[in-house]
């Protein structure tokens, strides 16, 4: 690093922004320094190119900034909020909320250019401005009642929901791309259609599902939603039905796992919707209720990651003979979702430790199978359990004690206080080197493989 980058370095170090409390003059403070911040990593080379000095440059930049935008929400972020939200009168989702405050709030979080420019590039060749994001909206869920509001505000039914529960109703069948909803009688059959990468998680699967579940929340003919893993591709499954791989490692390597859409959005949107139910109009407190059902989870071959988070979430899990379940966050680096909240209460402290920091599977035929499957069939035996399954569930008391259920184990200020962190965490977590190391060998063992 040159002696005139350093000099601009350390001038813009004793510039940083000391906020006095007034959200207009804070506001413009905070823009000005992440201008500055901007202007001296343009200077640099992309990523990729940098020196070890000039790596270092940019990571204290970025770190700077960063600190400034946790001051300053530290201060404002539930008027930064209330100003999103006109005052929680509307109910934004979370791509909506950040974009509108790059808007109203330059610098507080990348704005729609810096957003694109980093989409198509690699994961390890990013700037890491979806740290940022997690910085934003950690804040936000850290207040009580920009928090709740956030939350509820992403129990509501996503965009375009409605009108696929007309096509839903008409056909009772909805083909999107990456799943399959299929009415039953009284119960609604989601299958995943991942099949070429073993049902494994990628943005298209998280906004296909939210549909999903959104549809069959909303049809007031289904009681019973069900979840299943399609047949897939590749080599070493091929024609089998698999539950779900978890994540996308090659895409998240690629770059094109989305923190806010996927990482966060899948946590407060579908995942949570199966566990909360939508809100609707009703007659409750401020005009508003969830409407909640209940979910049977079959899972074929394995439930590794995002698939073993969503049985944490289901009323009743039956499993093939010979299956696992796995949440291997010690081996890809990341959090796993809401697992770390939600496991410990089915397998009590010393288990849940075992499979998240260690990477224990739970097959079938393990003793502590039975803290997480309700049945354990041979695989002709499925399709059978889960009728019974739906038959058990479709009582209309269900949908009420399992609310209560949820309320008890699960309050919604744990939930807030979980997600706070996690939305900092994750942020971080998938731009570490460690994470960034494992996904390039995953994904050089998988071309190898391909050859």
């Amino acid at each position: 690093m040159s002696d005139r980058a350093s000099h601009q370095e350390e001038d813009l170090r004793a510039r940083a922004p000391g906020f006095g409390g007034d959200l207009a003059a804070d506001a413009d403070a905070l823009a000005r320094h992440a201008a500055d911040t901007e202007r001296m990593l343009a200077h640099l080379p992309p990523r990729p190119a940098r020196t070890e000095a000039e790596s270092d440059q940019a990571a204290r930049l970025h770190e700077g900034c960063r600190a400034a935008r946790h001051a300053f929400l530290t201060r404002h972020a539930e008027a930064v909020y209330d100003g999103l939200t006109s005052g929680r009168t509307r109910q934004p989702r979370l791509t909506d909320l950040a974009a509108e405050a790059a808007v109203r709030f330059p610098g507080l979080v990348p704005d729609a250019a810096q957003l694109a420019e980093e989409r198509g590039r690699l994961q390890a060749h990013k700037e890491g401005r979806e740290i940022d994001q997690g910085i934003f909206f950690g804040a936000l869920l850290r207040s009580p009642t920009a928090g709740a509001h956030l939350i509820e505000s992403m129990l509501c039914p996503a965009p375009g929901s409605a009108a696929r529960l007309a096509e839903f109703r008409r056909t009772d069948r909805l083909e999107l791309d990456a799943v399959l909803l299929e009415r039953r009688g009284e119960a609604a059959h989601v299958t995943f259609r991942n099949g070429h990468c073993l049902n494994a998680e990628d943005n298209r699967l998280i906004a296909d599902l939210e549909t999903a579940v959104d549809v069959v929340l909303l049809d007031d003919r289904v009681r019973v939603g069900v979840l299943r893993g399609g047949p897939v591709t590749h080599p070493r499954h091929a024609g089998k039905r698999v539950f779900s791989a978890g994540i996308n490692l090659k895409e998240l390597r690629s770059g094109a796992i989305s923190f806010v859409e996927f990482l966060l959005g899948r946590e407060l949107g579908y995942v949570n919707k199966m566990a909360r139910g939508l809100l609707r109009d009703g007659p409750a407190a401020g005009g508003t209720a969830t409407a909640g059902k209940p979910w049977v989870g079959v899972v074929d071959s394995f439930a590794i990651g995002g698939g073993m988070q969503l049985l944490l979430v289901l009323d009743r899990v039956i499993a093939e003979e010979g299956a696992f379940l796995s949440l291997p966050a010690a081996d890809e680096g990341i959090v796993p979702g809401l697992g770390n909240l939600r496991l410990t209460r089915l397998t009590g402290a010393r288990t849940a430790r075992q499979i998240i920091l260690s990477g224990r599977r739970i097959h079938t035929d393990d003793p502590a199978a039975a803290l997480l499957v309700d049945e354990v069939l041979p695989a002709a035996a499925l399709d059978g359990a889960a009728e019974r399954a739906v038959r058990d569930l479709a009582a209309p008391a269900v949908a009420a004690n399992r609310a209560m259920l949820t309320l008890a184990e699960e309050p919604v200020d744990l939930l807030r206080t979980y997600l706070a962190e996690f939305a900092v965490v994750q942020a971080r977590r998938i731009y570490s080197p460690d994470v960034l190391a494992k996904t390039e060998r995953h994904w050089a063992r998988s071309e190898r493989a391909a050859t």
